[in-house]
C-alpha cells in the first residue's frame, strides 16, 4: 500500500512539474521537483488546458457575445495560458526554414529575434484557430479540449521517433523520457478515450469521435515527419511549432464534421 501511495504521489508531482513547464498557470512552489519526465504528462496538461478554455468558452457563450469576438478571445487566453511558449517555437522555426542554407537554419532559430516569416506564421496559425473555432456551432468544449490534447501528442510523436538536434537545450532532456512508439501508447489511448467519452455524451457525435481520432492521429503524425524532413530532426522550437500547427490544422479540419 506504501507504495501505492509513493508512485501516486510522484506521478502527481511530475504532472505538477509538467503544468509548470509547458503553462503559465500559477502554482505553489514546490521543493526539488524533477522535470526529466515532464514530456510524458504533455498531453494530460494539454487535456487540461483545452478543458479550462473549454469552460471559458461556456461560460462567455451566456453573455451572448458575437461568436467571432468570442473564438478571438478564447485564442488569445489560450496563448496567455501557455504563456506563448509553443507559438515562439513556431515563430523561431518559420524563420528558421526561411533560410536557404541548412547549415544555418539552427543559428538563425536561436536567435531570439523574430523575423518577417516567424511573425507571418504567427498571424497565420491565431487565424486559423480563430476561423475554426467560429465555424464550429457545437461541441466547441470537445474539440477544444481534443486540440490541445492531440498538438501534445504530436510532440511526443517528434521526441519519439526523430533525432534531437542539438548537444544540449530546453528540449534535450525529453529523450530520455519518451524513446519508443511503447511511450507513446499511454497518452493515445487517454486521447481515443476522450473520443468514446464524446460519444457516450450523445451518440449521435459518433461521426465526429472517429473523426477526432482519425484527424489527430494523422495530423499529429505528418507534421513532426514533415519538420523532420525539412530539417533532419527536431529541436525545443520544433516542439513548440508541432503543438501549435498540430492544434490549428486538427481545428481546421474538424469543422468538416460540425
Amino acid at each position: 500500500m506504501m507504495k501505492i501511495l509513493q508512485w501516486c504521489k510522484q506521478q502527481l508531482l511530475h504532472l505538477i512539474a509538467s503544468i509548470l513547464f509547458y503553462s503559465a498557470i500559477p502554482l505553489p512552489y514546490i521543493k526539488d521537483l524533477e522535470f526529466n519526465r515532464v514530456a510524458c504528462f504533455a498531453p494530460v496538461v494539454g487535456l487540461m488546458i483545452g478543458g479550462s478554455l473549454g469552460l471559458l468558452d461556456m461560460a462567455i457563450s451566456y453573455l451572448n457575445m458575437a461568436v467571432l469576438t468570442r473564438s478571438a478571445l478564447v485564442v488569445c487566453i489560450w496563448m496567455a495560458i501557455t504563456g506563448g511558449l509553443h507559438l515562439d517555437g513556431a515563430m523561431d522555426t518559420a524563420d528558421g526554414l526561411a533560410v536557404t542554407d541548412p547549415e544555418r537554419r539552427l543559428q538563425v532559430m536561436v536567435d531570439s529575434a523574430t523575423g518577417a516569416f516567424g511573425a507571418m506564421a504567427a498571424i497565420a496559425i491565431l487565424l486559423l484557430k480563430t476561423t475554426a473555432l467560429t465555424d464550429l456551432s457545437e461541441n466547441r468544449y470537445l474539440v477544444l479540449i481534443a486540440a490541445c490534447g492531440w498538438g501534445r501528442w504530436g510532440q511526443q510523436v517528434a521526441i519519439a521517433f526523430y533525432p534531437y538536434l542539438k548537444p544540449t537545450g530546453k528540449g534535450a532532456f525529453h529523450k530520455q523520457a519518451i524513446r519508443s512508439y511503447q511511450d507513446l501508447l499511454p497518452s493515445w489511448f487517454l486521447l481515443l478515450g476522450l473520443s468514446i467519452l464524446v460519444w457516450l455524451i450523445n451518440p449521435q457525435n459518433l461521426i465526429l469521435a472517429i473523426g477526432m481520432i482519425i484527424i489527430g492521429s494523422v495530423i499529429s503524425s505528418l507534421i513532426p515527419a514533415w519538420f523532420n524532413h525539412k530539417l533532419g530532426g527536431h529541436t525545443g522550437d520544433t516542439y513548440g511549432a508541432v503543438v501549435e500547427w498540430t492544434e490549428a490544422l486538427f481545428l481546421c479540419v474538424i469543422t468538416s464534421f460540425s
